[in-house]
């Protein structure tokens, strides 16, 4: 049985906002669809009705009360019905044809008018058969527009309670859960258990001072009892599974464990790791096929490259294949993967060639005189350009739905409750935080690296983005060194380097050469030759560089001592 879809109304004050009045028109447009294919299937039956209450000044609220005929039951074309109505025939038939066949062989003509009832009949079933299909879709298309226009309902409610709610708490997992508690009102609403409009909101209003209450909580404890979290969350743990075992029990935790299941990955590790590996490869037969290029296309005269950096945030991707699969295997993943990589990275190679002028010489072995002359050649030259869109912007343009969305950016917001699944990866990080850090005043009386630090600190907390050279789209390390070199006053201009690029704009010098202002690079950070990161070295240990975000950071930590390069200094 399908139903009628809902028509909300709000009131002038509630359209006066932007957003509600942008989300109500798009409910109103859903619900138009959706009446029209309704009336399609029910054109006899009584239209809907919508009891609108009006205030003491004779406005319009936003308020549902559902008559029994707005929920007119669409019936849905039984399969039973029609199977039942071919069999009646196909009997008759049948009979006709055992009749008429006992005589076929004395009479060639009997033999043809059988032959032609078939084909009558099979005209007639096929006919048949093809209402029916077109009543089915009708009804599915009917029901799926009923569906969308639910939606934007709940779209549209959700928009209104935003804007009469504006302290409400805004992290995603408390947006999360307050529109989910918006879709379970809305939905009570339609079965005739109350006013959609009011008890939603009232509901995400508990849900929001809920959320809140809990978090402040949460994180109370959290200072003052550091110590003991752990016992409590393994306790906690097994109480919740031992409740498990009793229905009484285990609907106490429903909530809590759509909570814990919807901020989690829920595949298997070794299927989370070995999908990023499988990535990580695809990227690295990237980086192979550029490092050949010079063999794989030989014989121009200058090959020149413009390349964004090679790699991804693995939460990203993670995120992505659980708000897709749920709980999948790396084997699934496979075409997704293959997809989504070709989206990320675009690999163009151009060949240009430049009409250019030489001086060549003669000698005459006669005389021994020798004499130049001008002549044209050509000059061929293979440009090489990578485009990393970033995995991000990729997802985001996916055609993910709204909710799904939601519920990706979540998943890196908690990093899937598992924080440190890809270990030290420095691209495994959600981004928004940095660490500051105070530089000395004897290092700022140096100029050039006072220049270079101002611009620099212009940027902290900037997400790493792929391939980002500038402040409008954000920064990879090697943009964002390139940008504060070119913009921080000091008369340099470099262009946009690699990290090895800007490696060849420096003089290499000795560790206890460095001093403030100097580049510092590191190697394997991902698979590539040559340097792979960059950043600007602040003194005592410390440098400013485009991680995730852009933030000062330790070179003498583990991590950056194992990946260390070398020091350089830019050529004046």
């Amino acid at each position: 049985m399908a139903k009628r879809p809902t028509r909300l109304r709000f009131t002038e004050d509630d359209l006066a906002d932007s957003r509600v009045k942008k989300a109500a028109d798009r409910a109103d447009k859903a619900v138009d669809k959706a009446e029209k294919a309704a009336d399609k299937l029910a054109s006899k039956k009584a239209k809907p009705k919508l009891k609108l209450e009006t205030d003491a000044a004779g406005s319009r609220k936003a308020k549902l009360r559902f008559e029994k005929a707005e929920f007119t039951e669409i019936e849905r074309p039984s399969v039973a019905k029609h199977m039942a109505s071919r069999g009646a025939a196909v009997t008759l038939t049948s009979k006709a044809h055992q009749a008429v066949s006992e005589y076929e062989d004395d009479n060639i003509g009997v033999q043809a008018v059988q032959e032609t009832t078939k084909a009558v009949e099979s005209t007639a079933y096929t006919v048949d058969h093809a209402v029916y299909s077109h009543k089915l879709k009708a009804y599915d298309k009917a029901e799926k527009l009923v569906e969308k226009s639910d939606k934007a309902n709940v779209n549209a409610l959700y928009e209104k309670f935003k804007k009469d709610n504006p302290d409400a708490a805004s992290n995603p997992i408390s947006r999360w859960k307050q529109k989910q508690a918006i879709k379970k009102e809305y939905a009570a609403a339609k079965a005739g258990k109350g006013t959609a409009k009011e008890t939603a909101a009232k509901a995400t209003k508990k849900a929001t001072q809920s959320t809140k209450t809990i978090t402040e909580k949460a994180m109370e404890f959290c200072t003052t009892h550091s110590k003991t979290i752990l016992f409590v969350l393994i306790a906690g743990l097994l109480f919740m599974i031992l409740s498990g075992m009793f229905s009484s029990c285990s609907a106490m935790f429903q909530g809590g464990t759509q909570i814990v299941l919807g901020t989690s990955f829920t595949a298997k590790e070794e299927d989370i790791i070995g999908a990023d590996n499988d990535y990580k490869a695809l990227e690295a037969a990237l980086r192979n096929e550029i490092n050949n290029i010079e063999r794989t296309h030989s014989g121009y005269d200058e090959y020149r490259y413009d390349l964004d950096e090679i790699n991804h945030n693995p939460y990203e991707l993670a995120a992505y294949l659980t708000v897709k699969f749920e709980d999948y295997t790396r084997d699934e993943v496979q075409a997704t993967l293959q997809w989504l990589f070709e989206q990320q990275y675009e690999l163009t190679l151009t060949e240009v060639v430049e009409i250019r002028t030489r001086t060549t010489s003669s000698t005459d072995p006669e005389t021994g005189e020798t004499t130049t002359e001008e002549e044209d050649y050509e000059y061929y030259i293979l440009k090489v350009k990578l485009r990393n869109k970033g995995l991000d912007s990729v997802i985001s343009n996916s055609g993910l739905s709204e909710d799904d969305m939601e519920r990706y950016r979540i998943l890196l917001q908690t990093r899937g409750n598992r924080p440190d699944i890809f270990g030290n990866d420095i691209y495994a990080t959600p981004g928004g935080e940095y660490t500051d850090y105070d530089i000395p005043g004897e290092a700022l009386t140096d100029t050039r690296f006072a220049n270079m630090i101002r611009e620099a600190e212009k940027y902290l907390g900037y997400p790493y983005v792929w391939g980002g050279s500038s402040p409008s789209t954000s920064f990879d390390c090697s943009g964002f060194v390139s940008y504060v070199i070119n913009h921080c006053g000091n008369g340099w201009s470099v262009g946009r380097l690699t990290a090895n690029g800007l490696m060849g704009v420096c003089d290499i010098i000795p560790k206890s050469s460095a001093k403030p202002g100097d580049l510092i690079f590191f190697q394997g950070t991902y698979d590539t030759s040559g340097a792979s990161h960059v950043g600007i070295y602040v003194g005592n240990g410390m440098m400013i560089h485009c991680g995730n975000p852009i933030s000062y950071a330790s070179i003498e930590s583990n991590y950056w001592q194992q990946h260390f390069y070398c020091f350089g200094r830019i050529k004046n």
